[in-house]
């Protein structure tokens, strides 16, 4: 059996963003040379996420503004998490979007549903974050 580690680096120029990470992960797994197996990539930071979903504008949008209604980012005060960083919103919102995915692999390629695709989401950047990518198989 084969094993891949890859960290991928973000430093997204807004609080919050979602970046389509598909086509490095689809990298990361023909580097590996893995043809049959799993893929798991998960944000090691925890005001970051990894969810599957649609690559649509619009959705996106919706997420933000869903996000938004169920942990609003002010007033700060609101939490009491808050004190040294005013980030408590975006650890409940890591909590909602998830922490991690695992995709099978097949004959070399993600094994993805109809429209499929992975995304990193940022709820507290302007900083350097990674992601693990962790390929098993053969």
């Amino acid at each position: 059996m084969k094993s891949y580690r890859k960290e991928l680096w973000f430093n997204t120029p807004h609080r919050r963003d979602f970046i389509n990470i598909t086509p490095q992960i689809q990298q990361c797994l023909e580097e590996s040379g893995v043809k049959e197996g799993f893929v798991l990539v998960n944000a090691m930071h925890i005001t970051a996420s990894v969810f599957i979903n649609d690559d649509e504008s619009g959705l996106h949008h919706d997420f933000e503004a869903w996000l938004e209604k169920l942990a609003p980012e002010k007033p700060y005060s609101q939490y009491r998490h808050n004190g040294y960083e005013d980030n408590a919103d975006a650890h409940l919102k890591r909590t909602v979007m998830g922490r991690e995915v695992v995709v099978a692999v097949t004959d070399g390629q993600l094994d993805f549903g109809p429209w499929e695709q992975i995304f990193y989401g940022e709820f507290d950047g302007k900083r350097q974050k990674r992601v693990l990518v962790k390929i098993i198989g053969e």
